[in-house]
């Protein structure tokens, strides 16, 4: 009976103790549960910019971070006296309960129209609040806000043109003076669907755009002058231009089964990816690889220095001109058209490894081999105005270096598409492919570009 009765005390003893170690486990797993369940670590708010004024539309950088539950809800507010009015929200529902329920961080530009919804001029509050999914707070989570004072301001700057009218043609090149009542947050020509950023002048509250019209250009659209403020108003003025018509002009290039063994194997160590026959490896060379390469400087030549960096007319190197701007190029192979494309600069040719210099000062943004272009230079002149140098045999020149004008850059040759020894000399404004005749010529640049700074505003 004793061994029965000491038998039993052990088994209530070692359930006791099975019970009592449930319950710590239950314990310890509700205080885990607890604790990120209701943690107390808030969100962190970040602008990306300082903002103090609204109006038109102004796009805000806004990232927000949480590392612990995740975030649950960002809103954006604007307050004016009793007007408060959510201008952005964005929810986060709940994925789980014990793990990140929420993303831990959310980074986009929120858009304030406050004009547009009905905020008038004067002073305001802006505040960004984000919630993460935590319990704390009475389920509604940790919470931070951060709040801005702002002015509202939803009057647009004045805009006036100054200077004579001006006529373009595809391909060409124009500039436009104009003064703004308020220094303006963003400024230019927009044409041909093309923005071109404007550029202070030298005489306060004057700026200057130089802007230029497509060469496949059939008309001009509507062009303005466009100003914006700090606040987002905008406004814009129509540009009077005379559209000239450009007469087209054609060329021929005949392709040879010699012409590709010259040239193939220079673009097979860039672009392995070349596959079938040589006439199917030059196409795509032709037209794959060229249409990276004109996007690749496009991008080079839409930044650009502030200031002017060139005076007067751009040196046109010694030679004969082998091609013109935008003709219209087809390409013939075994008697077939195989091909068209359009060649967006000059052809000069004089000697083999002729010395090729800077056609006016500036700074040296490209300086390496680019494919259809080859070993190829370009310069920055300063608010929007590039040169380029192409099919060179070496570069002698560094990457930020500053040449003045008539400094050498390189020599002449055969690098990238060229089936000879030449310069492929090429001009862009804001990123778009110009005729550089009207540069090399000092009286178009008169009456033209150089802007009529003196004359009083109309």
């Amino acid at each position: 009976m004793a061994q029965k009765h000491l038998g039993a005390r052990k088994g209530v003893g070692f359930l006791r103790i099975l019970l009592y170690s449930l319950l710590v486990l239950l314990l310890v797993a509700a205080l885990l549960a607890a604790w990120f369940l209701f943690e107390m670590e808030k969100p962190l708010v970040e602008l990306g910019r300082d903002i103090k004024v609204l109006g038109g539309q102004v796009d805000l950088p806004v990232t927000v971070r949480d590392q612990k539950s995740g975030l649950s809800l960002i809103t954006v507010t604007l307050k004016q006296g009793e007007k408060e009015e959510a201008v952005f929200t964005r929810h986060f529902p709940s994925q789980g309960w014990f793990s990140k329920t929420g993303p831990n961080e959310f980074s986009e530009k929120v858009v304030i129209k406050a004009k547009e919804s009905g905020f008038t001029e004067g002073p305001a509050e802006l505040t960004v609040e984000a919630h993460d999914h935590s319990l704390m707070g009475f389920f509604r989570g940790n919470r931070r806000a951060v709040t801005v004072p702002v002015t509202v301001d939803t009057t647009a700057p004045q805009v006036h043109l100054l200077g004579p009218k001006r006529s373009i043609q595809p391909g060409g090149s124009a500039s436009v003076v104009y003064s703004v009542s308020e220094t303006p947050a963003r400024h230019g020509v927009r044409i041909g669907g093309v923005f071109f950023q404007g550029y202070p002048s030298q005489k306060p509250g004057v700026y200057v755009s130089l802007f230029a019209l497509p060469w496949n250009a059939k008309e001009l659209g509507k062009p303005v002058v466009q100003v914006w403020d700090a606040a987002g108003n905008e406004n814009s003025v129509k540009l009077d231009l005379v559209f000239k018509p450009r007469r087209e002009k054609h060329d021929t290039i005949r392709l040879s089964d010699a012409f590709f063994e010259a040239k193939l194997p220079e673009f097979r160590q860039r672009y392995p990816e070349m596959k079938g026959t040589p006439l199917d490896q030059y196409l795509y060379v032709n037209r794959t690889v060229r249409k990276q390469n004109v996007a690749k400087v496009e991008d080079i030549c839409s930044k650009s220095e502030p200031e002017q960096l060139w005076q007067d007319r751009f040196v046109r190197m010694p030679g004969a001109g082998r091609a013109g701007f935008a003709d219209q190029r087809t390409y013939m192979y075994q008697g077939k058209g195989v091909d068209e494309q359009t060649h967006l600069g000059v052809d000069l040719a004089s000697v083999a490894r002729a010395e090729v210099k800077a056609a006016n000062r500036g700074k040296v943004v490209f300086a390496d081999y680019l494919g259809i272009f080859g070993n190829m230079v370009i310069l920055d002149h300063g608010q929007g105005l590039f040169s380029l140098y192409a099919h060179l045999s070496d570069i002698v020149v560094p990457l930020g270096a500053v040449l003045e004008k008539e400094q050498l850059l390189g020599h002449s040759g055969i690098s990238g598409m060229a089936g000879g020894d030449h310069l492929h000399y090429g001009m862009l404004v804001g990123g778009v492919f110009v005729t550089p005749v009207e540069w090399w010529d000092q009286r178009w640049i008169a009456n033209n570009i150089m802007t009529v700074l003196d004359e009083e505003e109309p």
